[in-house]
């Protein structure tokens, strides 16, 4: 029995930040900024994550002032949200070039070194499930998550009731619907924050599977049910019960090692939003986006061209 559909999960298509263009395509819209900050004690810094880097001096270059942002406690929430978009951009386009990886962490100084390697790894085990790509842009509404805080406090609770651990929670979460901000059913019609077959909610779940606390919940108690609960060999058999794909499992648990080697990365994570791999490539899905009908992903390309990222579907 599986929580998701089969194949890849509802989000894979989806990790990205918002930051710049003419709000969503509903009348709730809203337009996220890109961050442009002072740092104490330098020049001011200005993100443009929609502008790919050129070389790959240039995108070490913008990682590292990235990186050095999400890891400042005194940053303003702003110029977080411009670096984590920077940020996962720029790490997106490194797993899309793969003659650059070797030079750019090698570059990158050591204490970034080892989560610039998972971050590829995840993207490229999470792309690797996707087998088959829309020609449409989905019937959702990107919408903003519950509090971070309410959140991490829900993944707790389901480590301590059932043994998963709560970094784990919060990978599935994330690659799930990016910490909630996707409404809407997947292929299979799994739903509710966390992605659950109708079937398999009934049986695990209690409440409303769109409460993000009953999601959570729910998908503990489903996990260590699967043998979640066993170790690091029990997690990957209870993520494969979740979704039956190693490239899914893989990269839940690069995201997991992220979030729990690197405590800074799980607020930048959450600052990420919906980016929908296409064929017409990358399309960012802001917050605001309703549709209550699928459109043609090369209309909507055509009509928002700020948020046509990519026009490879790698």
């Amino acid at each position: 029995m599986t929580v998701l559909r089969a194949g890849p999960a509802l989000l894979l298509a989806a990790l990205l930040l918002g930051g710049c263009g003419s709000g969503g395509a509903g009348p709730t819209a809203r337009t996220g900024p890109v961050s442009v900050a002072t740092t104490p004690g330098a020049r001011t810094a200005a993100f443009t994550p929609l502008t790919p880097a050129r070389t790959p001096t240039a995108l070490t270059r913008r990682l590292v002032a990235a990186e050095r942002v999400i890891h400042r406690r005194d940053a303003p929430a702003p110029l977080l949200q411009g670096a984590a978009f920077e940020a996962q951009l720029r790490y997106r386009q490194l797993a899309r070039t793969p003659g650059w990886i070797p030079r750019v962490v090698a570059a990158l100084p050591r204490r970034y070194r080892a989560e610039a390697r998972l971050q590829v790894d995840a993207r490229h085990s999470l792309r690797s499930v996707l087998t088959t790509v829309s020609d449409q842009v989905p019937a959702w509404r990107i919408r903003r998550p519950a509090p971070l805080a309410r959140l991490v406090a829900a993944y707790r609770q389901g480590q301590r009731r059932y043994g998963v651990p709560w970094q784990v929670l919060a990978a599935v979460n994330l690659v799930e619907t990016t910490f909630g901000k996707v409404d809407g059913l997947s292929t299979a019609g799994a739903q509710g924050p966390m992605q659950f077959m109708p079937a398999t909610w009934a049986s695990y779940g209690t409440g409303d599977v769109r409460d993000p606390h009953a999601a959570i919940l729910g998908a503990a108690r489903y996990l260590a049910a699967s043998g979640g609960a066993e170790g690091t060999a029990g997690v990957r058999q209870a993520l494969l019960a979740y979704n039956d794909a190693v490239g899914y499992v893989d990269g839940i648990e690069d995201y997991r090692r992220i979030i729990t080697e690197d405590p800074a990365w799980l607020g930048a994570f959450y600052r990420w939003q919906v980016v929908y791999v296409s064929t017409a490539g990358d399309l960012w899905l802001p917050e605001g986006y309703l549709r209550r009908s699928p459109e043609p992903a090369s209309s909507y390309a055509a009509r928002y061209p700020r948020r046509h990222l990519v026009t490879t579907t790698r």
